[in-house]
């Protein structure tokens, strides 16, 4: 089978809307993601461990959220997209506040596992539902606005992640979410999935995955994507920490990268109706470079601050081509197709922060950022030449 085949669109709702209940979903699963940052030196102290073993609970959640990704998104094409959230939220909620009374870094490494891995069910599958909804022309606009909410929920996460380590107790920080998670999960009660056809068994479903030479392109690039963005991004509270700020300083300035996310989201919905989406991709991997080299070059306060917000920049706009490319490659196995590129994603943050922990236990931020820098460039050049190639090939 040729490099440009894959099955056709089906009709989507042009005017199909995000639930509100949903976003909600979306920003809990991003809040208790992001939170674990501003919050590693403050663990690393109470429980008497090193900053290389506390990143396994970042490390660690990655891998449970990526690897669960084809089970959730298997699910959600036979089930329907909101029952599965639905029941994942009740999961990472029991999950969430149980860490919150974690007595040491095994027993809490495990309950973030068991949380990422129960999380990782509701960002694909809210992807899936937009795809699902909206008409494939608008689709990466309503993306903008999902992600949004995710941008909301990651900068919330590092601001009061960091106040709540610094002047109350880190283990409140996974209260947190785990109680948003329970009120969305009843929201969503009310919430219907839009109409679609009905999925095929599941040996189908992995077959038309598997055979789409595309959704090969997307799940590879994904998995760099992963290791360079949210890799890189987990060591930007602890650069500024070992730079003598405190949690909630940290924190604080992290949250630029939700800023950046939730401003630009906006600046790139209007520009999908006007600029080709692998232009969008180069213009957000341009910014990515530029913050990391910025990072490595003069480390310092403002340089790691402005590293977060240009991520959020590149998040809006290279993630969002990616992300809107995965909704596309194989339309009739599409929950199975974009978990398996969200697999890829969060594997690579795994192993992004795995790699980069030895670094960061030592304060070599530097090297962290500027690898990640120079990885950015052929990833950016993969995805504009794969995105413009699938475009000419529709």
């Amino acid at each position: 089978m040729s490099m440009v085949t894959r099955t056709a669109e089906p009709d989507a709702r042009p005017d199909g809307r995000v639930p509100f209940p949903l976003t909600a979903a979306a920003f809990s699963a991003n809040f208790d993601r992001f939170a674990v940052g501003p919050i590693l030196v403050a663990v690393v102290g109470a429980l008497h461990v090193q900053l290389a073993s506390a990143v396994a609970l970042a490390s660690g959640y990655a891998f449970a959220y990526g690897l669960s990704q084809p089970l959730w998104g298997i699910l959600s094409d036979r089930f329907g997209r909101l029952r599965v959230i639905r029941l994942a939220l009740v999961l990472a909620a029991v999950a969430g506040l149980a860490s919150a009374v974690a007595p040491n870094l095994v027993v809490l490494t495990v309950l973030r596992v068991l949380a990422g891995f129960a999380f990782g069910a509701v960002v694909p599958s809210s992807i899936s539902f937009v795809g699902d909804a909206v008409a494939p022309a608008r689709r990466q606009a309503a993306l903008a606005d999902l992600m949004a909410a995710l941008g909301l929920g990651s900068g919330l996460a590092a601001l009061v992640a960091g106040a709540i380590g610094n002047w109350l107790s880190w283990r409140l920080v996974f209260a947190v979410p785990a109680i948003a998670a329970t009120a969305a999960a009843v929201a969503l009660r009310r919430a219907t999935d839009p109409e679609r056809a009905p999925a095929a068994g599941l040996r189908a479903q992995l077959a038309a995955v598997a055979r789409a030479r595309f959704a090969y392109v997307v799940t590879a690039l994904g998995l760099v994507e992963g290791a360079v963005l949210l890799g890189g991004l987990t060591f930007v509270a602890p650069a500024l920490q070992h730079r003598g700020l405190s949690a909630a300083a940290a924190g604080a300035i992290t949250a630029l990268y939700g800023a950046g996310t939730l401003a630009f989201t906006r600046a790139v919905k209007p520009l999908t109706h006007r600029v080709a989406a692998h232009w969008l991709a180069a213009i957000g991997g341009a910014f990515v470079a530029t913050g990391y080299t910025a990072a490595a070059v003069v480390p310092g306060v403002w340089t790691y601050g402005l590293v977060a917000t240009l991520l959020g920049a590149g998040w809006a706009f290279l993630h969002s081509t990616l992300q809107a490319w995965a909704t596309s490659v194989v339309p009739d196995a599409r929950g199975t197709a974009v978990s398996v590129y969200v697999a890829a994603l969060f594997v690579g943050s795994a192993l992004g922060a795995a790699l980069g922990g030895g670094s960061a236990d030592h304060g070599h931020f530097g090297t962290i950022f500027g690898v990640a820098a120079v990885a950015t460039v052929p990833l950016t050049a993969a995805v504009v030449v794969g995105r413009r190639f699938f475009t000419a090939s529709g």
